[in-house]
């Protein structure tokens, strides 16, 4: 494991969870470099506070020379992944503050949050993608019930053998079941690494590139902290296959990998439908024009 100190974030699991709240305060001593490197723009990251809080809040800053971001040092197989983030304030249009997870094979896994800007007054968009053994096009676009940019809002990855769910603060906002029984890649075997990063997306991200980045607001600043690990780290080649048989052996063990986190509880499930009723604004699982069949995972993937 890594030396950030591993919260047993009991989330959403209403039998066996503590609050997300709790969870933080058993990493208030976690350091960004303890577990994290920038790995471009080193010259748009700042870090705020002194002394003890050093470390424990990271701004990436995108003007228009260059965005900037960060990796995990290692990459993580299964768990409970997560962190805060403040987003960028005012006219964001253009922008895109991402916080991920992707592995490096040829035919990689990746689960994405993509945060895409918009013109002040505007809520921002949430998207959402799983790639599996190299295929995506699984996008989710949702507003949020909130505004992302006035305060920190958790954001995070449950991932076990039975499903993953990406969580808003305590809210599961989507759920990728393993399905596959139905011939569909599910994401078991490649650890992926953590990636965070704001860039200027302005061809695509704010009304299918209709508004642009406005560089007179630059730089534009997302600001991340509490940095929320509870998994198996893989840390080398020389040692990958020891190591990914002993996160086989920490999910079966573990919190996350059990069978009461293998399913949805209640309040998850009218969660979802509250999501899909309310805030879903574009879904891969009704576009008609790009899949002349339903993919065969939507039905499970959505709370009937």
């Amino acid at each position: 494991m890594g030396t950030m100190k591993v919260a047993v974030v009991l989330l959403c699991f209403t039998s066996v969870f503590l609050s997300a709240a709790q969870a933080y305060e058993t990493k208030k001593d976690a350091k960004f470099w303890d577990d994290f490197y920038v790995n471009f723009g080193d010259w748009q990251v700042g870090y705020p506070g002194s002394g003890e809080d050093a470390g424990k809040v990271v701004d990436l800053a995108l003007d228009n020379t260059t965005g900037s971001g960060f990796r995990s040092k290692y990459p993580y197989l299964y768990g409970h992944l997560g962190m805060k983030l403040k987003l960028v304030g005012g006219n964001s249009a253009g922008t895109v503050t991402s916080y991920y997870l992707a592995s490096v094979y040829e035919k990689w896994c990746e689960l994405d949050f993509e945060f895409l800007g918009n013109v002040s007054g505007e809520p921002y968009i949430l998207q959402t993608n799983v790639f599996a053994e190299g295929k995506g096009d699984r996008e989710q676009r949702i507003y949020l019930w909130f505004d992302p940019s006035e305060d920190y809002h958790y954001y995070g990855i449950l991932w076990n053998q039975d499903l993953i769910l990406f969580l808003v603060d305590d809210t599961v906002v989507r759920v990728f079941h393993n399905s596959k029984d139905l011939g569909i890649p599910y994401l078991e075997y490649q650890p992926m690494y953590i990636y965070s990063s704001i860039w200027n997306g302005e061809q695509w991200a704010t009304r299918g590139g209709a508004d642009k980045t406005d560089w007179s607001q630059q730089p534009f600043i997302a600001s991340y902290k509490d940095f929320d690990v509870d998994s198996c780290a893989v840390h080398g080649k020389g040692e990958e296959d020891a190591d990914t048989h002993e996160c086989y052996n920490k999910l079966y063990s573990s919190w996350y990998g059990n069978a009461e986190s293998g399913k949805l509880t209640q309040k998850q499930i009218d969660d979802l439908k509250r999501i899909q009723y309310n805030y879903v604004i574009y879904d891969y699982c009704t576009d008609t024009k790009r899949f002349e069949e339903t993919p065969k995972e939507c039905a499970r993937n959505w709370p009937q």
